[in-house]
């Protein structure tokens, strides 16, 4: 338990944090499991952007490291090329 007010204010606004945070990685990991996921090549197509948009954000307000949205990027791509050709 904190023990002094500038530690309970700084516990309630982590916890915030955390939630917003939360929300972030959630909605990125479920669009690129829905990419990851699809059959045809078009469905994995416009996931794609929206998994790329979902990613960036996540990055730029530093929930996910710069080099692993790098990575998922790729790894989507790859899959998609996959299914294409």
């Amino acid at each position: 338990m904190p023990n002094t007010k500038q530690a309970k204010k700084r516990m309630v606004t982590d916890d915030a944090r955390r939630l917003a945070n939360k929300t972030v990685r959630t909605s990125m990991r479920s669009a690129v499991k829905k990419v990851l996921q699809s059959e045809s090549a078009d469905e994995a197509k416009a996931g794609m952007t929206e998994a790329f948009k979902r990613v960036d954000k996540a990055a730029k307000k530093n929930i996910i490291h710069d080099n692993a949205a790098a990575r998922t990027k790729s790894q989507l791509s790859r899959h998609v090329n996959k299914l294409e050709g």
